[in-house]
């Protein structure tokens, strides 16, 4: 079977047409999962029950469902029943779920396989994958560099043809910036969008759980799946349509302004080329300024840290977990923290705690959060089209392409700064989308592919709930042909 192009949508008629079973659709990427993974480490564990739910598929026969058969992977900090969720950290390493994420149950309903779980950074911190205390996720198109992060485990599934689309999450970029790494789609939807219950929480005002997989159709597939409003998660709300005026007709995109100094060469010649492409496509493209978007990565490392120091205080040792005994209750929490948590979550524990301690709150914490609104307000005018906004904007994803293993690792503000593009739209809570950038039309340049043979990835912002417009655009630039 030809994985490398095969797609949900293709293996959904295949399976319709019975031209193939879901065992033997699954049996091939478990194959394949046995060939590549040794090598590439996306996979944490495989479930030894994929191939019974895919027979159990099979016997039921396939209906309506829209991922009924489909085998896809889940990132390691989103709850499956019965299977061990570590959110890639020591501290978790025998934690198994006692129920299913709202993500997940709606997977299930929807038919599909669940193949295993992905590695990620420890509690979804980092932007590499390195920070996973079960060793670094490798890039399948280069394995001396990274997948990204924290859902490298996820991109690199899915690049490597050992799913047809996963489960990430995404919190300042972890599921844009692998993807872009990795030559995927990666959508971070609309705070809200998609229920968090049964997400392990880093950051719970950024936290999103998204779709990745090859096409933007098919990303949009599992998105559909799983999104909704859920009484679990207060903070999630039912997607309403779109307003009419946003599909058909000439839509507007915004050309971000930005400074190209630190930034690849190649990536700056790529926005161009998709400027270009989008008004060959018929889109009416201008340049666009966010003011205060500037202050997002400072803003984002004051805000997250600061949630983490709250959310991880959890991991005690008392109620689950790693448990390391010490003399007395408070060296059990000293103990157990410092052995269950590697070096960039302790430092991000530290920071938050540090932000919100008293007198620093006002100084660090309260101050970012009116920045955050800035910037709200900064994408909110740049949407308004009654007084000259644009549909959605577009952007890199990341200043540069996948860096190889162990360049930034020791440079947490190097690191830090892959959140360049990434951060403003979770900011603003706002829903964007990575696609591999068509750099020309030889198949390689077409999905993204640079001098170097590694991805390129670009980055559509839309309004709140603005997912079908991203996809609208986002199927229309992957399809794009030009003119004869």
């Amino acid at each position: 079977m030809d994985l490398q192009n095969l797609t949900i949508k293709k293996a959904r008629k295949l399976l319709a047409d019975k031209e193939i079973s879901a065992k033997e659709l699954v049996a091939c990427y478990l194959k394949n999962i046995e060939e590549k993974n040794k090598n590439i480490n996306a996979y944490l564990e495989v479930f030894d029950d994929a191939l019974n739910e895919a027979e159990k598929l099979d016997k039921a026969g396939i209906g309506e469902q829209p991922l009924r058969g489909i085998p896809l992977a889940v990132k390691d900090n989103i709850l499956i029943k019965g299977k061990i969720c570590s959110a890639g950290s020591k501290m978790l390493q025998n934690y198994k779920a006692s129920y299913d994420a709202t993500a997940i149950k709606k997977l299930k309903e929807a038919g599909a396989v669940l193949l295993g779980r992905t590695n990620m950074d420890e509690f979804a911190m980092g932007a590499s994958t390195e920070n996973s205390a079960y060793g670094v996720t490798k890039n399948p198109i280069d394995l001396t560099r990274v997948s990204g992060g924290s859902s490298g485990g996820s991109a690199a599934a899915v690049a490597m043809d050992g799913c047809l689309g996963a489960l990430g999450s995404d919190t300042g970029g972890s599921i844009r910036q692998p993807a872009s790494f990795c030559g995927v789609v990666g959508l971070n939807p609309t705070y809200g969008a998609v229920s968090r219950s049964g997400l392990i929480a880093m950051a719970s005002s950024f936290d999103q759980i998204g779709p990745m997989a090859k096409t933007v159709e098919d990303a949009e597939i599992i998105f559909n799946a799983v999104k909704g409003s859920d009484p679990m998660d207060s903070t999630s709300s039912s997607t309403p349509d779109f307003d009419e005026r946003k599909s058909g007709g000439k839509l507007k995109i915004g050309l971000l302004k930005y400074d190209k100094n630190g930034v690849d060469e190649e990536i700056n010649e790529s926005m161009e080329k998709s400027a270009k492409i989008f008004q060959d496509l018929g889109y009416e493209i201008s340049e666009i300024e966010l003011p205060n978007i500037k202050y997002s990565v400072p803003c984002y490392y004051i805000l997250v840290p600061a949630e983490v120091s709250s959310n991880l205080a959890r991991f005690d040792g008392v109620k689950y977990g790693l448990f390391k005994e010490g003399k007395n209750l408070t060296e059990d929490y000293m103990k157990t923290r410092e052995a269950g948590f590697g070096p960039e979550t302790r430092r991000r524990i530290m920071l938050g705690t540090y932000v919100l301690s008293a007198g620093y709150y006002d100084a660090y914490y309260a101050k970012a959060q009116k920045v955050r609104e800035l910037i709200k307000k900064d994408f909110e005018r740049a949407f308004d089209l009654k007084n000259g906004g644009v549909d959605v904007i577009i952007s890199p994803v990341s200043p540069s392409v996948a860096f190889k293993i162990g360049e930034k690792a020791n440079d947490p503000l190097k690191m830090y700064l892959e959140d360049i593009f990434t951060a403003p739209a979770k900011m603003a809570g706002l829903p964007a989308m990575s696609i591999p950038a068509r750099l020309a039309e030889t198949p390689a340049k077409r999905a993204g592919i640079n001098s170097e043979g590694l991805p390129i990835g670009l980055q559509i912002i839309a309004p709140r709930f603005g997912e079908n417009l991203l996809f609208e655009i986002g199927k229309k630039y992957q399809n794009y042909a030009p003119r004869k």
